[in-house]
């Protein structure tokens, strides 16, 4: 039997006919054989933890590349660490968009929608891992590299923006409730939402065809990594607001009614918002991940987020905090479809959603450049260029798909980039493995039943971590731009206003003070307060557009000439001359030493005294 290829595989690719005739005896020897089934794979290395008192290997796991041969067991295993380090990420948007902060919809929706998150993005994610060749043409779907999908983070401020703006014109129905209004089921708001998401996912598709050099240079990181900076600080406080307890109507403290507590007042343990324990619940979650991180397994960093959730959980349910009732009233199985939603489009978040799904694309091109690089390959050339095509054409309808499957959209993720630099394992066996797990994990409802019922401070203290991850890529995209004068003066000029809006989300509210009938109208000035309103979307826009107009400038600051600079040594004379003359007098002292050191050490002045001393 051939042994396993560790590296890269350069051998000519074969007929299709006989690949598929190969399957079976691939199967059937992986099944039945010690090679096929476990291999000689250090297992030991991804679960020895970081202990000080731990004597290290040196030892480096070997590096499995895109189609070499690897143990099924080994598969498996990567594979599922592959779906924990997405699991915290398919969650937490249909969770936060089906909350009371959103489209409030009742818990089994929002549990379809957690179990429709995961199979959905399983079999996404096994397109952009297979890379499929448009019959008769150069162009591709899919990258060919794990490169796995997840719902985005980034349409999460648009969709709460175009929710709110739904339930103040009367478009999602709202109840006054003990004196406080209260937002209502609104099935009609979330199906606008994927459905404009869904129409405004052509943008991705259309501009995939393009190429890939153009899109750098119209798109580059000057633009997409600001606002890649705004679409996490806006996050953040959402996931704030849940770590105190939730982003309801509980949020504002009412002194009476059913929100007086979060949730409600009929939960097993409510608090008012901002209560000590909440905050100790979040925190028991964000203080695993750090300690994960700092003495954890390799194969416990790269899921340390699922982890401190699993103790948040366990701390919350010996505290009294979680209800089973929705566990328990939830169907065994489901998929896709089980409940459906009435799609529209919402003309207010059209061009929100176009500038998301361009920070979308630019997105999965650098996520894509980075799965090249750790996965070996070239990231330069026709070969590479062709994965950037076809991952962003992917990209594109797997947006579209998501939203015809009543999810929102889909992007390209970017943390599993480290479980292949971690692991060495770039395998595409082990994205498939990572896919069948993540599937699995959205048919059996009673899981996504049992991430629904995790308490709000719980998810808001590893959401927090979640969006800081977003904010801080973001930053990584700024630190690979010059700061030159241009630059500095692009970044200042489109995040002061993405700042200030997200700071200050209602500053645009009371501009146009239009009453009257014309609906198109009205449509149009939601639209444009719905974008000055999304920190993100106006530094998207604004620094699109000051880099298009402003030409580039010769600005080498390395080579500057400052008033510091340019008479240095004129200056240090200066210095010299103004010294008090006792410090001049033990300079000139210590410099005669010197020089008669100097003197004494050269070699003539040793020859001399050689000589002196013969004679």
């Amino acid at each position: 039997m051939e042994p396993d290829r560790i590296g890269p595989d350069t051998t000519p690719r074969r007929p299709l006919k006989d690949r598929i005739a190969e399957v079976p005896r691939s199967i059937a020897r992986g099944l039945t054989t010690k090679d096929g089934l476990i291999g000689d794979y250090d297992y030991a290395f991804l679960f020895t933890p970081n202990l000080p008192f731990m004597k290290k290997s040196r030892q480096m796991a070997p590096f499995f590349g895109l189609n070499d041969k690897m143990p099924i067991f080994l598969a498996l295993i990567l594979g599922f660490q592959h779906a924990l380090a997405m699991l915290a990420g398919l969650i937490t948007p249909p969770i936060i968009l089906s909350g009371s902060g959103g489209a409030a919809l009742d818990t089994d929706t929002s549990q379809y929608l957690v179990s429709t998150s995961l199979i959905v993005c399983g079999i996404l994610s096994a397109v952009q891992i297979t890379r499929f060749h448009i019959y008769k043409t150069n162009y591709f779907i899919g990258t060919g590299l794990i490169s796995v999908v997840g719902t985005s983070f980034a349409t999460i401020p648009v969709a709460l923006g175009g929710l709110s703006q739904m339930y103040e014109s009367g478009f999602c129905p709202s109840e006054e409730v003990d004196g406080v209004l209260t937002r209502q089921p609104c099935p009609q708001g979330y199906g606008a939402i994927i459905g404009t998401a869904c129409i405004c996912a052509l943008l991705e598709i259309c501009l995939s065809f393009a190429p890939a050099k153009v899109l750098k240079r119209v798109f580059p990181p000057l633009v997409t990594g600001p606002t890649v900076v705004l679409i996490g600080v806006n996050l953040i406080g959402t996931g704030f607001e849940n770590w105190a307890g939730g982003s309801g109507t509980c949020r504002s403290r009412p002194e009476e009614g059913l929100f007086q507590l979060c949730p409600t007042i009929n939960a097993p343990h409510p608090l008012p918002w901002g209560s000590a324990q909440f905050i100790g619940l979040g925190f028991s979650v964000f203080a695993t991940i750090i300690l994960c991180e700092r003495f954890g397994s390799p194969i416990m960093k790269s899921c340390a987020v699922v982890v401190g959730l699993l103790v948040g959980c366990i701390v919350a349910a010996a505290t009294n905090y979680f209800d089973d009732s929705g566990i328990t009233r939830a169907p065994a199985v489901s998929f896709i479809w089980v409940k459906t939603f009435p799609l529209s489009l919402y003309g207010p978040m059209v061009l929100p959603f176009l500038a998301v799904f361009l920070v979308l694309m630019m997105e999965a091109i650098g996520d894509i450049t980075a799965s090249c690089d750790v996965s070996r390959i070239e990231v330069e050339g026709p070969i590479f260029e062709s994965r950037i095509q076809g991952g962003v054409l992917a990209d594109g309808l797997n947006g579209m798909f998501a939203c015809l499957c009543t999810i929102t959209p889909v992007s390209t993720f970017a943390q599993n980039n480290g479980v292949i630099a971690l692991t060495r394992c770039a395998n595409r066996k082990a994205g498939y493995c990572c896919c069948f797990f993540l599937v699995i994990m959205g048919v059996f409802s009673k899981f996504a039943a049992a991430l629904v019922a995790i308490p709000s401070a719980v998810l808001g203290g590893m959401t927090t971590f979640l969006f800081s991850a977003v904010a801080i890529s973001g930053i990584r995209i700024i630190s690979t731009v010059p700061f030159t004068r241009r630059n500095r003066f692009i970044l200042t000029a489109a995040m002061s206003v993405g700042f200030g809006a997200t700071l200050v989300p209602d500053w645009f509210a009371y501009v146009f003070t239009y009453e009257g009938g014309n609906g198109s109208l009205r449509g149009l000035m939601n639209a444009v307060e719905l974008v000055m309103e999304t920190g993100f979307a106006v530094t998207a826009f604004l620094s699109l557009f000051f880099n298009l107009i402003l030409p580039e400038e010769l600005d080498d600051e390395a080579m500057d000439i400052t008033a510091n600079t340019v008479d240095e040594k004129d200056d240090e004379a200066e210095w010299e001359r103004i010294r008090r003359p006792s410090q001049m007098k033990g300079l000139r002292k210590s410099e005669e030493i010197r020089q008669s050191t100097d003197v004494e050490s050269s070699p003539a002045a040793k020859n001399m005294t050689t000589t002196l001393k013969d004679e």
